[in-house]
């Protein structure tokens, strides 16, 4: 859950109703609330991590490699294009979708910033520790990784670049810290969420959230909302400033007061391909939509154009052109009556330094994302077994990783 303060919002180039805006006072309970939600979640991952069942997270590698899925083409690249073929990021919509209306209100757009780190053994090794707070003070402590009591890899030693830093909260804003760490085996990503690391070369703060193959399915990570992957349909490096289209869905944090949560569903407050809801959906989700809930999955329907909902930004196109051919899947809360964008750190970066602006203050952007997200429907047929649901795709299928 990203949360700002008033004063923060000053900053950012959209009108807001004062209704939306969360209070410092609001802003510090839900940080305070974070060490309790985390470890409720947390001990649901351990459960599910035992207990066969059809929301079970997988948290170790899978070794599949299998390129039967894939399409034609130049090989790609697992570090910008990873996960299988058949991977909900990369397979397309079909044309027997089924669209039913989302009632999704929020205005605006933000950065959720998501974390990928290739990693070497000339790395240092250093401990993880759980931050003690999801506010300031992230980087303090040596709480240890309250998984390893299941999975004693999350104890292990992990290789991390000598001079990352990544930021700690502060009193206006706490990020989700999402992260991916792939291992110098070139394979296994290790995910954390409220990521931070303060110094350099020394220990990294995170919760742990297990280990995936960057070959594989792609679904697990460590968004705590969803329990979804920290870098699958993230924004990445040119995405938004090339001329090339978008190869793979998208994901977004929405106000938890359009998601719905009905406590007698099996799966109460999330779908597939999201294994877990917030620990506190039961309060947190006030939708009246049942089809809209952690790890649905939205998408322009085909019927609607750029030109018809007047978008005039070259990155607002480029997402809308995404959320057609690809979708967007839910991920977390953004804890307010505002839309994140998912993107990746250095995606970040170079959209502020091409464009002389941040996705968050960028006003035509703002206007656009508005536009696409009150026009999204969800695909309510969606389903393990008919991703994007079946049907000829609006893309080609992606061909198989070169590396």
């Amino acid at each position: 859950m990203i949360v700002f303060d008033s004063s923060s919002l000053r900053n950012i180039s959209h009108a807001l109703n004062a209704a939306s805006v969360i209070s410092v006072s609001t802003q510090n309970q839900l940080s305070l609330s974070r060490s309790k939600g985390t470890i409720e979640l947390l001990n649901n991952l351990g459960t599910l991590s035992q207990k066969p069942s059809g929301t079970k997270r997988t948290l170790i590698a899978q070794t599949s490699t299998d390129n039967s899925a894939c399409g034609s083409g130049q090989s790609r690249d697992k570090n910008t294009w990873p996960f299988a073929c058949d991977s909900i990021w990369n397979v397309p919509i079909g044309a027997n979708a089924n669209y039913v209306d989302a009632y999704i209100g929020s205005p605006g757009v933000g950065v959720d910033t998501e974390w990928y780190i290739t990693t070497q053994d000339s790395d240092p090794a250093v401990p993880t520790y759980m931050p003690p707070t999801f506010g300031p003070g992230r980087c303090s402590g040596t709480i240890p990784q309250q998984q390893a009591q299941w999975h004693s890899e999350a104890s292990q030693l992990l290789n991390v670049p000598e001079d990352l830093i990544i930021s700690d909260a502060t009193t206006t804003y706490t990020p989700n810290g999402s992260s991916a760490f792939l291992k110098p085996d070139g394979r296994t990503l290790v995910s954390f969420t409220t990521t931070t690391r303060c110094q350099q070369g020394g220990p990294l703060y995170g919760d742990w959230f297990g280990q995936e193959d960057i070959y594989g399915d792609g679904i697990n990570g460590g968004h705590g909302g969803s329990g979804m992957s920290s870098i699958g349909g993230s924004i990445r490096l040119g995405e938004l400033i090339n001329d090339d289209p978008i190869h793979h869905a998208l994901k977004i944090d929405i106000s938890g007061k359009w998601l719905y949560y009905d406590p007698s569903s099996p799966t109460p407050g999330h779908r597939w391909p999201a294994p877990l809801a917030d620990a506190s959906a039961s309060t947190q989700y006030q939708g009246s939509n049942p089809a809209l809930v952690m790890g649905s999955l939205v998408a322009i329907p085909p019927n609607v154009t750029a030109q018809s909902l007047g978008l005039t930004s070259i990155a607002g196109q480029k997402i809308f052109q995404a959320m057609q051919d690809y979708g967007a899947y839910i991920v977390d809360n953004s804890g307010w009556d505002y839309n994140y964008l998912c993107v990746e750190h250095n995606a970040q970066v170079e959209y502020s330094t091409v464009n002389g602006v941040d996705l968050s203050n960028d006003a035509a952007l703002q206007a656009d994302f508005t536009k696409i997200i009150a026009a999204v429907k969800v695909v309510d047929n969606n389903g393990a077994n008919s991703i994007g649901e079946g049907g000829t795709p609006r893309q080609p299928l992606p061909p198989p990783i070169g590396n």
